[in-house]
C-alpha cells in the first residue's frame, strides 16, 4: 500500500482507551458499509434474504450476467470519491460488515476462497490510501448468529448456535483472515461476530474465548471489537474481559424510527442516558474500551410529494441522532453510524431516484414498503397493519399470556415474531421472485447502468446529516 497515508502503528487498547503505537489517544469514527459485502433488503432494495435473492438472479439471467453485474456492483459501490467524502467529512474509520459466503462454499467449506479477499482489499485500500482505518465486520456466518434478515438467515433460528460445524467454519475463516490481515496498520481491529443472539448466554462466550485463541494465535496484536449478545446490547454475562478487546454495543433509539415522536423533552433525553449506560455498565465496571458499533435514526423521502411533512419528521430524527452524539462525547466513545450508502432510507448518501436502478426497482421498493415487508424503518400501510394487529390478537387471546414472552429474543413481543415469520420471512420470499424478474431480458450495457447507480457521481449527499457528523468530528 505505497499510495496509502501512514498511520501510527497497529491500534492496541491501554485501559479504557485505544492508542496508536505512540500512546496517543484514538477515537475511531466512522460509518458502516452495509450493502456491498453483506446484502440487506432496505439498503438496495430487493426483498427478504441476500443468498436466497441472488440465486433468483441467478435463474432469471443465467450465470454468466448475473456474475457480470455483482462484479460492477461491488467495484462501484465503494470507490475512491467514496473513500475521499468520507475522510472529509471528518471519518477515521469505516466498518466493512461481510457474509462468510464471499469466502466459503457451504459445497466446499474447507476451501477458502480467494475472491473473498480480493474484495475485502480493494475496500481496504482504498480506504488506506486516505488514512481511513477499516474493522472487519464477520456479519453472517453459517446458520446465523441471529434470528434476523441482516445475518443472512433465512429462518428464524439462530443455528449457529446449535451446530458445532458452524462455528468451526467461521474460526477457520477467522483464522485466514488473521493470517492474511495481521501487521497490516489500516486495520484497526476484527469485529468476530454481528449482534450475536445466543439464547442460552454460555454458547457466545465459550465462542469468544475460543476465536480470541485461534485468531491470537496468528495474529496477536489486533483488537477484537466484541459484540454483546441478544443485538450487542447485552454484557451481563461476560466476566473477565479478554486481552486487548473493545466491547462493542449498539445503540439505536425508538425515537429515530417511525411511530416514536421525539420532541426533546426532558424524560426523552434521559431515556436516551439511561439506555447507554445500561450497555456501557459491564465495560465501564471493567475498565473495558467502548464503541458504538451501530446507531442512527432513518429518515423519510424528501423527494416527493410530502416533502413539507418529511422535512419536520426528519429534523426530529436529526435532534435524536445530535443528542446520542452528545452523549458519545461526552464519554469520549468510538462510534460507527449506519450506514453509508443506502436508497434513501438511512445512508449519508443515497442513490438519486433518477439513476437506472431507482427508475426501474423504486415501484417495488414502495410496494415492499406499503406492505412492511422489510423491518427496518417499517411503516406500512394502515390495512396490512390492521391485518398484522388482527393476527396478534388471535395469538394473544389463545396463548396463556405468561408465554407471551416464551420465544428468544424477549424483547421482540408476539407482534415481532409474527412479522418476522409472515411478512420478512413468508411474503418477502414471495416477493423476490418479482424483483429478480426485473432483471429478465436486460443487456449487459443496461446491468451495468444499474450497478453504476451506486457510484458516488449518482448519489446525493444527506446535507444536514453530514453535517452534524462533520461537525462532531472536527470538535474532536
Amino acid at each position: 500500500m505505497s499510495s496509502a497515508i501512514e498511520l501510527a502503528g497497529i491500534l492496541k487498547t491501554k485501559g479504557q482507551s485505544i492508542v496508536d503505537s505512540n500512546g496517543n489517544n484514538v477515537i475511531l469514527k466512522g460509518a458502516a458499509l452495509g450493502g456491498l459485502l453483506n446484502m440487506e433488503n432496505f439498503i438496495t432494495g430487493y426483498a427478504g434474504h441476500e443468498t436466497e435473492q441472488t440465486k433468483l438472479i441467478r435463474s432469471a439471467i443465467g450465470e454468466e450476467k448475473t456474475k457480470f453485474f455483482y462484479d460492477r456492483l461491488y467495484d462501484y459501490f465503494w470507490t475512491e470519491e467514496d473513500a475521499k467524502f468520507f475522510k472529509s467529512v471528518g471519518f477515521n474509520a469505516l466498518r466493512i460488515p461481510f457474509n462468510y459466503r464471499h469466502f466459503i462454499d457451504d459445497m466446499n467449506p474447507d476451501v477458502i476462497k480467494e475472491s473473498g479477499f480480493e474484495l475485502l482489499d480493494r475496500v481496504v485500500e482504498r480506504c488506506a490510501k486516505y488514512g481511513i482505518y477499516s474493522v472487519l465486520d464477520l456479519h453472517a456466518v453459517p446458520g446465523g448468529q441471529n434470528q434476523d434478515w441482516h445475518s443472512d438467515n433465512v429462518t428464524n433460528k439462530a443455528l449457529f448456535w446449535e451446530f458445532k460445524d458452524f462455528q468451526d467454519r467461521a474460526v477457520q475463516l477467522w483464522v485466514s483472515l488473521a493470517e492474511h490481515y495481521k501487521g497490516n496498520p489500516y486495520i484497526a481491529g476484527y469485529n468476530p461476530l454481528n449482534e450475536p443472539a445466543d439464547e442460552e448466554h454460555v454458547r457466545l462466550l465459550a465462542f469468544y474465548e475460543r476465536i480470541e485463541k485461534a485468531i491470537r494465535a496468528i495474529d496477536p496484536d489486533h483488537i477484537l471489537f466484541l459484540d454483546g449478545n441478544t443485538y450487542a446490547g447485552d454484557f451481563s454475562k461476560f466476566g473477565e474481559p479478554l486481552p486487548n478487546i473493545v466491547y462493542s454495543i449498539h445503540d439505536y433509539s425508538k425515537f429515530g424510527f417511525p411511530g416514536f415522536d421525539y420532541v426533546g423533552s426532558n424524560d426523552q433525553k434521559a431515556q436516551l442516558v439511561r439506555q447507554y449506560n445500561r450497555k456501557v455498565k459491564e465495560a465501564n465496571a471493567h475498565t473495558v474500551p467502548i464503541w458504538n458499533g451501530e446507531f442512527g435514526p432513518v429518515y423519510e423521502s424528501e423527494d416527493g410529494e410530502n416533502a413539507v411533512e418529511a422535512n419536520k419528521i426528519n429534523v426530529k430524527r436529526y435532534n435524536v441522532l445530535r443528542e446520542q452524539l452528545k452523549i458519545y462525547k461526552e464519554n469520549n466513545v468510538s462510534w460507527s453510524i449506519w450506514v453509508y450508502k443506502d436508497i434513501g432510507l438511512q445512508g449519508l448518501v443515497y442513490v438519486s431516484p433518477e439513476t437506472p436502478w431507482m427508475t426501474r426497482f423504486s415501484d417495488f421498493v414502495s410496494k415492499k414498503r406499503r406492505l412492511g415487508a422489510d423491518f427496518w424503518g417499517a411503516n406500512p400501510d394502515k390495512s396490512m397493519e390492521s391485518a398484522l394487529d388482527s393476527m396478534t390478537e388471535v395469538f394473544k387471546k389463545e396463548i396463556p399470556e405468561e408465554f407471551h414472552k416464551a420465544l428468544y429474543p424477549p424483547l421482540w413481543d408476539i407482534k415481532r415474531q409474527i412479522s418476522r415469520a409472515s411478512r420478512e420471512i413468508l411474503l418477502s420470499t414471495y416477493l423476490s421472485y418479482e424483483f429478480a424478474s426485473l432483471f429478465m431480458d436486460l443487456s449487459y450495457e443496461q446491468l451495468d447502468d444499474l450497478a453504476a447507480s451506486f457510484k458516488f457521481e449518482n448519489c446525493i449527499k444527506r446535507t444536514l446529516l453530514n453535517e452534524y457528523l462533520h461537525n462532531d468530528c472536527v470538535q474532536e
